[in-house]
């Protein structure tokens, strides 16, 4: 795996040069741009806006533009300069619980590896420490022109990286509108039977869109034509049964899996009041008697 950036991980007064290289792969098709009328590939070139000539990528030096549209070049020399401990280390901040990082501020994740046998009992020393005490390391550094923020924790007895965003780059949870809605026990109750029966493993899931795509591909390339795909329905706004959705849901969950359907009963549906109706006649009142002291009754007012 190529390196991606070379440094060292800056652990108190302990150094341990290390390289950086990616975790994950990208398994994307790309595509080209092509002429419609003769499959001609289209091709961009950098112009100078001022003289008209096409660059080579060794003439070109990145440039900030300023209010009054100013262009100020940077090179990498400029950058190489800067007065940052995290030019060329992880600068490891402090470590703090795993579950205290937020998912939504985790990035590309790469992994850790020395470079120099010295190295290597300071890398094992780190790793121990971070096994050992259940947390996660947060450390600062730089790459690709700008400062970052990293969390460091271990996988299968590797040191790994994970680009986390800055806090001020999370957006509030707040800008988003919460419906207002009512939902029964019964109903989380389904919900819930339903998130058990698709619980799997993740390791299984294929991105079926892009072996879809590839058999296009391979199709088109063999000069015959792809399998057409029937299209799935379109989503109702129709007010539904949402029980009866959830039950059906579990079920057909169950049958895909090979799985013998458990039937439960839904809730019966509440009674409601009935209501009076217009031009019913009213109740007749009781007119209470009182007795005399003769023992004849005698009527109230």
């Amino acid at each position: 795996m190529r390196p991606v950036w070379s440094g060292a991980i800056s652990f108190g007064l302990v150094t341990i040069m290390i390289k950086v290289v990616p975790a994950t792969e990208s398994h994307h098709i790309s595509f080209r741009q092509i002429h419609t009328a003769d499959g001609g590939r289209i091709r961009y070139r950098k112009v100078c806006e001022l003289d008209g000539k096409t660059l080579r990528q060794d003439e070109i030096v990145r440039g900030y533009e300023t209010a009054t549209g100013t262009l100020i070049p940077v090179t990498d020399a400029d950058l190489d300069g800067l007065p940052l401990p995290t030019a060329k280390a992880i600068e490891i901040v402090s470590f703090v619980p795993a579950a205290s990082i937020d998912p939504i501020q985790i990035g590309a994740s790469y992994y850790l590896a020395v470079t120099e046998t010295v190295a290597a009992k300071p890398y094992e020393l780190l790793r121990r420490a971070l096994e050992r005490s259940s947390r996660v390391a947060v450390a600062k550094y730089s790459m690709r022109d700008r400062e970052r923020l990293g969390l460091l924790r271990v996988k299968d007895d590797v040191i790994m990286m994970h680009a986390l965003r800055w806090p001020d780059e999370i957006r509030a949870a707040s800008q988003v509108p919460v419906p207002e809605v009512a939902v029964t026990d019964e109903e989380i109750d389904a919900a819930v039977r339903l998130a058990e029966t698709l619980t799997g493993d993740i390791g299984e899931l294929r991105d079926e869109y892009r072996d879809a795509l590839e058999e296009v591909i391979a199709a088109k390339a063999a000069g015959t034509r792809p399998t057409p795909v029937k299209e799935a329905p379109s989503a109702s706004a129709e007010v539904v049964d949402l029980m009866a959705m959830l039950e059906k849901s579990v079920q057909d969950a169950q049958a895909s899996r090979g799985e013998p359907a458990t039937v439960h009963e839904l809730p019966a549906k509440k009674k409601t009041a009935t209501k009076k109706t217009a031009g019913a006649a009213p109740a007749k009142k009781t007119t209470a008697k009182k007795t005399t002291k003769q023992g004849r009754p005698r009527r109230t007012a």
